[in-house]
């Protein structure tokens, strides 16, 4: 069974399990499937906002996707929960790639 199915079989199972949607969403985007990831990232930060690392990786694949203004807007909101989780790692890799994205 590949990484896809066996991440989509664990959420039919418990559709509220984070890590199980985040890594579902890697495997999309990883597999260049761009709107199949995002909609996992969008589902993943609906449910849990504080969710950081969702927030650059969805960026990450806005900007493969040539999605420059989205990728930005994804970053906003991603600094934000950083922020307000404390994850000063992550709120440094986000603004570098947000001035870097110009």
């Amino acid at each position: 069974m590949d990484r896809i199915a066996m991440l989509s079989e664990i959420l039919t199972a418990n559709p509220e399990d984070s890590f199980a949607r985040y890594g579902l969403a890697l495997e999309y985007s990883k597999a260049g499937q761009i709107e199949q990831a995002l909609q996992e990232f969008k589902t993943l930060i609906g449910k849990t906002p504080d969710y950081t690392p969702a927030y650059f990786m969805a960026a990450q694949t806005l900007a493969t996707a040539s999605r420059i203004d989205e990728a930005k807007r994804m970053l906003v909101d991603g600094i934000s929960s950083a922020r307000r989780t404390g994850n000063a790692h992550a709120q440094s890799e986000m603004t570098a790639m947000l001035e870097e994205l110009g």
